[in-house]
């Protein structure tokens, strides 16, 4: 069964299949969809990194903690995560979104993962629903530096390359595509002084240069 590879990546096997079915169906395809599931999991995957900073940073403050878990659970972080379950794969599309890109589409994307996560708490229960989304943040929570993730990562990519006295990273439209009222844009982000290239996608251009900036932040040499 096709939803057979989804489970393992996730790490979590239903019991009602049936949750999983509806949680990677969107509106375009039909009912049951989606939607009541994400207006959930947002709740739940808010609670469970909320629980996660936390735990591991003792010494931040409240409004620290909320924006670096609005970070965490931020359309282009859900994205993310979601391109590396390979969801996209996975999803019930309607024949028009099919057509105009909607299993790449950030956020469809993004909202289906959260559907996924209301859809292991309805299953399972909430400490189910928590060691998936655990599982899915660990590596973005161990290696979080509030000092760089409470700046955009445009300001903080900037800052890295000026204190190195190393070129700016230069920003280039490599893609727009869809109907103008859902139009997804691609951006690549080039860093010359280190040979490194990533692109970022997003509903607008600064979204994309946003999450290109990231991604490169992520690749940056730790020292």
């Amino acid at each position: 069964m096709k939803l057979d590879a989804l489970q393992k990546a996730i790490g979590h096997r239903f019991s009602r299949l049936e949750l999983l079915q509806q949680a990677v169906t969107h509106r375009s395809f039909g009912s049951p969809h989606n939607e009541r599931l994400e207006f959930l999991g947002d709740s739940i995957v808010n609670c469970v990194t909320a629980i996660a900073l936390f735990e591991r940073f003792g010494e931040l403050r409240e409004g620290d903690m909320s924006r670096l878990r609005a970070n965490l659970v931020r359309q282009e972080a859900l994205h993310r995560l979601a391109e590396g379950l390979k969801l996209g794969e996975y999803l019930r599309l309607g024949e028009g979104e099919m057509k105009s890109g909607g299993h790449r589409r950030p956020s469809i994307l993004a909202d289906a993962l959260e559907a996924i996560f209301a859809a292991v708490f309805l299953d399972a229960g909430f400490e189910a629903a928590k060691a998936v989304i655990d599982q899915l943040y660990a590596s973005s929570i161990a290696s979080l530096d509030p000092a760089r993730a409470l700046k955009d990562p445009k300001t903080a990519l900037q800052e890295w390359l000026q204190g190195r006295r190393m070129p700016l990273p230069k920003y280039s439209l490599a893609d727009a595509r869809g109907e103008a009222h859902q139009q997804e844009f691609e951006v690549e982000c080039e860093i010359t002084g280190l040979g490194l290239k990533t692109r970022g996608i997003g509903v607008s251009r600064r979204a994309a240069e946003q999450q290109s900036a990231q991604r490169a932040l992520e690749l940056l040499p730790k020292s």
